[in-house]
């Protein structure tokens, strides 16, 4: 461990050139489904995140009786219970809640794009580093955008914004993986 040495953004984008490819070809296919129905691509991602909570919250309550010696059991329980209550809400009515998935995913597009911002200034000098940077500053208006038009966008701004944000993340990968050496 003495001696070594981290490598550099293009030397792994040249390496894993075929996954860059591939990961931005991806995203950008799922991201145009996802803007050609807005409306489905909301209710989804919706129910998506509902099916993660109810099975999330059913793995916490079966923890919860598997461990009733343990002295948090009572609430380890109840997290249990919350998440199943909630999950089964957003998985088994997919068009209650929808506005506040909006405003998460509005955030999480705000922070998405400080990250990919990060990433854009730590590969720079490497090509394509705009791009990752150009990424990041439309997943930071997306976020925006979203806020601005509540409630009103909640129906279509899910599907349609992670669609063009996915879009973008994928055309930031290809353009990465173009500028690498095969």
């Amino acid at each position: 461990m003495a001696n070594q040495t981290i490598p550099t953004p293009a030397a792994v984008a040249s390496e894993h050139r075929g996954w860059f490819i591939f990961l931005g070809i991806a995203l950008i296919v799922i991201g145009v489904v996802a803007v050609a129905f807005p409306f489905v691509a909301t209710i989804a991602a919706k129910t998506v995140i509902g099916w993660l909570f109810l099975i999330g919250g059913v793995i916490q309550v079966v923890h919860a009786f598997s461990t009733q010696e343990w002295s948090a059991f009572f609430l380890d329980l109840i997290v249990g219970v919350l998440y199943v209550l909630a999950g089964g809400w957003m998985a088994f009515f997919p068009f209650a809640g929808i506005i506040t998935l909006t405003i998460f995913l509005a955030v999480f597009f705000i922070i998405e794009g400080v990250i990919e911002i990060a990433m854009g200034f730590r590969v720079r000098p490497a090509s394509g580093w705009v791009w990752l940077l150009v990424s990041g500053i439309i997943a930071i208006a997306a976020g925006l955008l979203i806020l601005a038009r509540l409630p009103s966008t909640a129906v279509w701004a899910i599907g349609l914004l992670v669609g063009i944000n996915l879009i973008f993340s994928g055309v930031s990968y290809l353009s990465l993986a173009s500028t690498a050496k095969a």
